[in-house]
């Protein structure tokens, strides 16, 4: 079935067409929410959450094209994951002592083969592991291709601050990587 005759069909209450929406988007849902709560349990009540929303929602969608749908999904999952973020007073900024503190010594960053060898489950760890407000950052820019502007627009916080976290995001997530290899070649 097509996006538009799958949306149509949601739109009308078919169950059989809820049933293949969640069935074709599930996983990369459940994917998307494990990137930005962190951990299975969490994220598994973050895609239900998402779920109910996009149910609740459904007539909000305008389909636009090939991918339409998909993207509204991963948008209102996106927007449900930081509206929880905010919700819990975790809002996903870390202190700059704290971030001196988890900074390992300035290094080269990995190159793109380097990062590319390690297996995408254990990339994905490595990126649940860093500390909320960078791994929310990282998320959003890296990822889902947000700009700085609009993440500070999401996050309620200045542009400088959606960098700096973007920053040291990707030197700890560095840092990371040099210690998967350094482990990986030891004996």
């Amino acid at each position: 079935m097509k996006e538009r005759e799958l949306s149509e069909r949601c739109r009308c209450g078919d169950r059989a067409a809820w049933r293949e929406l969640y069935d074709r988007y599930g996983g990369r849902l459940l994917a998307l929410c494990l990137r930005y709560a962190g951990d299975r349990a969490a994220a598994e009540d973050l895609m239900h959450d998402a779920f109910l929303k996009i149910v609740g929602s459904i007539d909000r969608f305008a389909y636009r094209g090939p991918g339409s749908l998909r993207a509204w999904i991963e948008r209102v999952t996106i927007n449900l994951a930081i509206e929880q973020l905010r919700r819990k007073g975790r809002m996903p900024m870390q202190s700059i002592e704290a971030a001196a503190e988890q900074l390992p010594a300035e290094e080269h960053e990995p190159t793109a083969e380097a990062v590319d060898a390690i297996p995408q489950e254990r990339l994905l760890q490595l990126i649940a592991e860093l500390p909320e407000g960078y791994r929310t950052v990282f998320n959003l820019y890296c990822l889902d291709g947000c700009s700085h502007r609009e993440i500070a627009a999401m996050l309620r916080i200045n542009e400088k601050s959606s960098s700096s976290q973007l920053a040291r995001a990707r030197a700890l997530l560095a840092a990371r990587i040099r210690d998967y290899y350094n482990k990986k070649e030891k004996p």
